[in-house]
């Protein structure tokens, strides 16, 4: 067999020559793939390797990402609307305290989000992941509809914000478990050579699902007067969340349940899917804390661009600059659409050099550009503004692409769900969610407009921090769950590669012990 013999091209005298086919494994790759054959006693079979047909992996992920694409748009609206969310709401308060209001119960949607990890992320361990995507599809198309019909306060009084709240809280309970349940459900179809790409998809249907967002948003202030938009143009977008819904739960029940999910590798797993949801909490935290820590990380860097972008970047631009919100939204649009452009390749990108050099680079980066950034958006102009928001919007794409790759692979598929739910939604809620509200309050506490490029460096740290401890997770095949390929032709490669590498390894061990 290739590679049984001693000395030669990559290998020292008296040792086994690697072979070439192991050579050209990236050492990540090669480090599981060795654990994995040790623990078999010997190369892959058929039946150790699983094929994703590639009908079915297009369905998976282009369902995934469209279903995400819907409910991000629900969830995205908010963001551009505070400003008049806060007057319709919030009459009686000053400008700045209008725009904190409406922030703060964009926020509150956040603190119920661990609450639904919590809740969705056992049962989609346990019922599977397309059962409990379906469920939070249609909570959130509810949540957004109602509050396109909920009264304002000059109509209902104090009861008005009061279910704008409950029905934030909706939006928040079920998103708990969307993000992590979707990046579970394409990472776990993915093959591990495309995962980075495949997944990518993932959040390009997020940003296509907030510059649809935008764009409603920004047409509605360019075609309305500001009464008109006050009165009931803000609505619209909204109200279209409920066939938005349907179309998506559709979508989502017509997915098969992933492969991973439907054969784990040993009974050890499947045991721990059965446990209840409180013992399956204690095994994240008792056994799984590191991985939960850096998942948080992670988060946090993500996601503090993200609703900077998404959700600060609007309203800074109106309340703090004085700009038309047509103007601004048209601004962040822009960005947003640069990102869609942008994913896909990073996405890419991530599978080849690997997940940890895009995150390093692209939180060194913030906190270097992140002033020079806020500075071009604040400056006076067409090019310079947009130039800034690019930079944003650049970096955010790098942040963006691999999470859905990389997030998942942390943990082991037995409680890979719950544990997202748990690492995702508690840093968004602490440190994600709440960005816009934190920098608002702090822009109008310092009276200086250069916080959110402070604050953005800060996350910047914490991500550079979190990627010293984040494994290369680059074609590696995902904790608990079989090899993913694409094809047929893929798998009889990956079996002879086995082969290679075990007669190899049992050589080299060999050699070793001599």
């Amino acid at each position: 067999m290739s590679g049984a013999m001693s000395g030669g091209e990559g290998g020292a005298p008296g040792r086994p020559r690697v072979p070439q086919a192991v050579a050209r494994l990236p050492r990540q790759v090669r480090e599981e793939l060795t654990r994995r054959l040790r623990r078999n006693r010997g190369a892959f079979d058929k039946d150790d390797v699983q094929v994703v047909e590639p009908p079915l992996l297009r369905r998976a992920v282009g369902a995934s990402a469209l279903g995400n694409c819907m409910e991000w748009f629900d969830f995205g609206v908010y963001s551009y609307l505070a400003a008049t969310i806060g007057k319709v709401f919030f009459p009686g308060a000053s400008p700045a305290a209008q725009v904190i209001s409406s922030f703060a119960t964009f926020a509150a949607a956040f603190v119920v989000r661990p609450l639904g990890g919590l809740v969705f992320g056992p049962l989609g361990d346990r019922i599977g992941r397309q059962k409990v995507l379906a469920t939070t599809m249609i909570m959130m198309a509810v949540g957004t509809f109602a509050i396109g019909i909920i009264p304002g306060y000059a109509t209902i009084g104090i009861a008005a914000p009061v279910l704008l709240l409950l029905a934030r809280m909706v939006q928040g309970f079920s998103t708990g478990g969307e993000y992590g349940g979707a990046t579970t459900f394409v990472a776990e179809y993915s093959p591990d050579r495309r995962r980075g790409f495949l997944s990518s998809w993932l959040d390009f249907g997020t940003f296509v699902g907030y510059a649809l967002g935008s764009a409603l948003v920004t047409a509605l202030n360019l075609a309305l007067t500001d009464g008109q938009m006050l009165s009931w143009g803000w609505r619209v977008p909204f109200l279209v969340a409920g066939p938005l819904g349907v179309i998506g739960l559709y979508m989502r029940l017509k997915l098969e349940e992933s492969p991973a999910f439907q054969q784990q590798l040993d009974e050890h797993e499947k045991a721990l899917a059965q446990e209840s949801a409180g013992s399956e909490f204690k095994d994240i935290v008792r056994n799984h804390w590191r991985p939960l820590l850096v998942c948080m990380g992670l988060v946090l860097l993500y996601n503090v661009t993200n609703y900077m972008v998404t959700g600060y970047l609007p309203t800074y631009q109106t309340e703090t600059l004085k700009r038309s919100s047509g103007s601004a939204d048209l601004l962040v649009l822009v960005g947003m659409l640069w990102i869609v452009v942008l994913i896909t390749f990073l996405g890419r990108l991530s599978d080849r050099v690997g997940r940890r050099p895009l995150y390093a680079v692209a939180a060194a980066a913030m906190i270097v550009l992140a002033v020079p950034a806020f500075l071009l958006i604040k400056a006076e102009g067409t090019w310079p503004p947009i130039l800034g928001v690019l930079l944003l919007a650049t970096l955010l794409a790098c942040f963006a692409a691999p999470s859905a790759a990389t997030l998942p692979a942390l943990f082991p598929t037995a409680v890979r769900y719950a544990a997202m739910g748990i690492g995702f939604n508690i840093a968004v809620a602490a440190f994600g969610g709440t960005t816009p509200l934190v920098t608002a309050a702090l822009v109008g506490l310092s009276g200086d407009d250069l916080m959110p490029a402070y604050y953005l460096m800060l996350a910047g740290a914490i991500g550079l921090l979190t990627v010293r401890f984040l494994p290369e997770s680059a074609q590696v095949p995902l904790k608990g769950s079989q090899p993913m390929v694409g094809s047929r032709e893929e798998r009889r490669e990956l079996i002879s590669t086995s082969k290679e590498l075990y007669a190899f390894t049992e050589e080299r061990d060999e050699a070793r012990r001599g």
